[in-house]
C-alpha cells in the first residue's frame, strides 16, 4: 500500500499544479512551445492558452519567445519563470518526504 495525493498552488483559483510544471519542463528541455506539447500528447493551442492563463494569475510572465523565420522559432522560460520552476521543484520534494512520513507514522502496523 503507497499513498497518494496531488498538490497545487490556488489563490481563488487554481494557478499552478503539476500539469503546467510538466508543460514548463519539457519547453525548459526542448526550447519549443509546440515540441512540448507534441511531446505531453497536447495541442500547441491548449498549452499557450494554459501558460497565458497561468501569466494573467500569477501577474508575471513565464516565456520568452522568438518568432519563426530562418532560424526557426523558439520559447525560453524567464528568469521568473525558472525561479518558479525550481521553488515547486523543492516544494514538491518536501511535500513527498512529510505525506511519506505522515503515511509511515500512521500505517505502518496496517503493512
Amino acid at each position: 500500500m503507497h499513498v497518494c495525493y496531488k498538490v497545487w498552488l490556488e489563490e481563488g483559483e487554481h494557478v499552478f499544479g503539476e500539469g503546467l510544471f510538466a508543460l514548463l519542463r519539457e519547453i525548459e528541455q526542448e526550447g519549443s512551445i509546440n515540441r512540448a506539447a507534441r511531446n505531453l500528447r497536447m495541442s500547441y493551442r491548449q498549452a499557450w492558452g494554459r501558460i497565458k492563463k497561468a501569466e494573467k494569475r500569477l501577474g508575471f510572465k513565464l516565456l520568452l519567445t522568438r518568432t519563426g523565420g530562418q532560424a526557426g522559432g523558439g520559447a525560453e522560460l524567464t528568469p521568473q519563470g525558472k525561479k518558479l520552476l525550481e521553488s515547486y521543484t523543492r516544494f514538491r520534494q518536501q511535500v513527498k518526504e512529510a505525506i511519506e512520513e505522515a503515511f509511515r507514522k500512521n500505517f505502518s502496523e496496517l503493512y
